[in-house]
């Protein structure tokens, strides 16, 4: 006898599992961000005189510290695994649908690098003006000590970010909304939305920002169904954040 493995999955099953899939990665980030954020307006003095440092030491000893980087590396990306298995159960190849494959990559490349460029720019611009008015605390993109691993780390840690992100936030996110049916705009404003407010710990121009970089991203990944380009992107502009910290003189970050 054979038994029939599959059958098709209601509206208010995909829906609590979109739920517990953000729960389990982005969501639960935003909920610790707006805690951090509220914690930050709640202390002595401003906002702009306050840190949010990302790519933080975690241990004195040089090797243990490394292994507790991999670590977090590879245990953050398992949302991501579990993003791609749910929708592994969808007809199709996963990787196909979520636009994940290797099918193009030149133009996944060029496109990558011209989001970039879309983004970083008027992001930096973004965040000296929102310097100059105290909204931001003062970022500190890496923070791990001078050692042989650090620009590697930075730099798996700038594409784990990009990975867990676009994945999630924009090629999961909206493929289960638009399932269920969510008109257009209310899929992109939740996406950005979400995008921004677990960027909130680094104060309110980098929500405004990554709302912007949200809207952007979801609306091309609307287009053309294809989050790799997104990744490059993200990736991008991570490595010269991340690396570009480490490495050049401090005083030229004061703007931070």
């Amino acid at each position: 006898m054979t038994v029939e493995l599959t059958r098709p999955v209601s509206r208010r099953t995909l829906g609590t599992e979109a739920l517990l899939v953000l729960g389990l990665s982005l969501g639960q980030s935003a909920v610790y961000a707006l805690v951090s954020i509220i914690a930050k307006l709640t202390a002595e003095g401003p906002l702009s005189k306050q840190t949010a440092a990302l790519n933080t030491s975690v241990s004195p000893r040089p090797w243990l510290d490394l292994t507790y980087q991999l670590l977090g590396i590879v245990f953050a990306l398992l949302p991501v695994l579990l993003a791609v298995h749910l929708i592994a159960r969808d007809p199709g190849d996963p990787a196909r649908t979520l636009g994940l494959d290797a099918r193009q990559p030149g133009p996944d490349l060029a496109r990558g690098a011209g989001l970039a460029a879309l983004i970083g720019l008027p992001g930096l611009a973004l965040f000296w003006v929102a310097a100059q008015l105290g909204v931001n605390a003062t970022l500190v993109p890496a923070a791990l000590p001078e050692i042989w691993w650090t620009v590697p780390v930075l730099i798996l840690a700038a594409v784990q970010n990009a990975v867990l992100e676009e994945v999630i936030v924009v090629g999961y996110l909206v493929t289960r909304l638009r399932q269920l049916a969510w008109r257009t705009g209310a899929i992109i404003a939740t996406s950005a939305l979400l995008r921004g407010s677990y960027h909130l710990y680094q104060g309110f121009g980098a929500f405004v920002g990554n709302v912007v970089m949200g809207v952007v991203f979801s609306l091309f990944y609307l287009r053309t169904r294809r989050v790799m380009p997104l990744i490059v992107a993200h990736a991008l502009l991570d490595i010269v954040a991340f690396v570009g910290y480490a490495l050049l003189p401090k005083g030229w970050f004061s703007w931070l």
